[in-house]
């Protein structure tokens, strides 16, 4: 397989946004949250860190999204995205290892409890769950 990363863009913060949102909706409790909240939040926070997004790309095609960054002694993985026609085919797995391997302290992640898909291959990568949120997301960490 033939990967390599650039930096995103501004005109990747709308993409990146449209993938985040998808979720929300996919796996949250949508009636437990104020969505509007959520997802105004989740627009600024990719448009104040676009700088630290990466774009994954599979020969000359992107493939997905991610976005690591230290935060109180860990490093975060945050909205980790692959395109649905890219996946299964160990590209995550691959944006995953990466991460762990140039984090120099613990790497932990969030992730839906009802994104059973995601949570048994973070498992498989060594991930632990560590705290449980509002019945809805995992804190998973891998030491």
């Amino acid at each position: 397989m033939n990967l390599y990363f650039e930096r995103a863009k501004k005109e990747d913060i709308e993409p990146i946004y449209n993938f985040c949102r998808d979720i929300i909706y996919k796996y949250e409790d949508i009636d437990s949250i104020d969505l509007d909240k959520v997802l105004a939040w989740v627009k600024k926070k990719i448009e104040d860190n676009i700088d630290e997004y990466v774009c994954v790309f599979e020969g000359r095609s992107k493939a997905g999204y991610y976005r690591a960054h230290s935060e109180n002694g860990k490093t975060e993985l945050d909205d980790l995205y692959i395109f649905p026609q890219y996946q299964r085919k160990g590209i995550g797995t691959m944006v995953i290892e990466k991460c762990c391997a140039e984090a120099a302290e613990p790497v932990f992640l969030y992730v839906f409890i009802r994104n059973t898909d995601a949570v048994k291959l973070y498992k498989r990568l060594g991930f632990e769950v560590v705290e449980t949120i509002r019945d809805s997301r995992y804190i998973m960490q891998r030491i």
